[in-house]
């Protein structure tokens, strides 16, 4: 009883944990011609890492540059279709990050991105001050809370992939409509021209009248 009861607290413990552990998420559209920032007040020392990618329109990608609060750029990309930037902060103040699809004129971008700050907490009390190895069950659940976090990892990659597929499937099946219309009126028009050609072989041609009077 009593070790069943610590097994379910450190695995929900761990859980807990790996659903806890991701920062903000957040897929946002973005206009051609257009950019779009976000702001984040962080303390010097900290860990934060910015993961984006583009989900449809256009060749997929994107501008992205990270900012300092003192207006220095410690992070610049173009035309990226993913990446991945990770930083330790140096100075307190607000940090900007942008997503520019300044340099299309035509289409715009759908941009998933997880910003994540600081680092995971541990899964067990003082675990990082241990001097003593992890007991069979501590291991365990440590093992428990590794594969949570693939696993989370997995459905976010799959759940892009996803959505990037089915937005070509639909860019596809677009052109694929908008080029049997096109055909359906070519082949109507070449049709009536073609009844209109005929037609003009077969009309008699009645001769001119006024014979010459005597």
């Amino acid at each position: 009883g009593a070790v069943r009861v610590a097994v379910r607290t450190l695995c929900l413990a761990a859980l807990l944990g790996a659903l806890g552990a991701g920062g903000t998420e957040l897929t946002l559209e973005l206009p051609d011609s257009a950019q779009r920032c976000f702001h984040q007040e962080l303390e010097s020392g900290i860990k934060f890492t910015l993961d984006y990618q583009v989900i449809s329109g256009g060749h997929y990608d994107v501008d992205c540059y990270v900012e300092d609060p003192n207006g220095k750029t410690i992070y610049q990309e173009t035309k990226k279709q993913y990446d991945s930037f990770s930083h330790h902060t140096e100075t307190k103040g607000v940090y900007t990050f942008c997503f520019s699809n300044e340099f299309s004129t035509f289409s715009h971008k759908i941009v998933y991105f997880d910003f994540q700050v600081g680092d995971e907490p541990p899964i067990l009390p003082d675990m990082n001050n241990r001097v003593t190895a992890l007991t069979q069950l501590e291991s365990a659940c440590v093992t428990i809370h590794e594969m949570l976090n693939a696993v989370i990892d997995s459905q976010t990659h799959y759940r892009l992939r996803e959505a990037q597929d089915r937005s070509r499937a639909e860019e596809l099946n677009g052109r694929v409509s908008y080029w049997s219309v096109g055909e359906t009126l070519i082949l109507f028009m070449v049709s009536i021209g073609q009844v209109m050609l005929l037609k003009s072989f077969f009309t008699e041609k009645r001769p001119s009248g006024g014979g010459a009077g005597t």
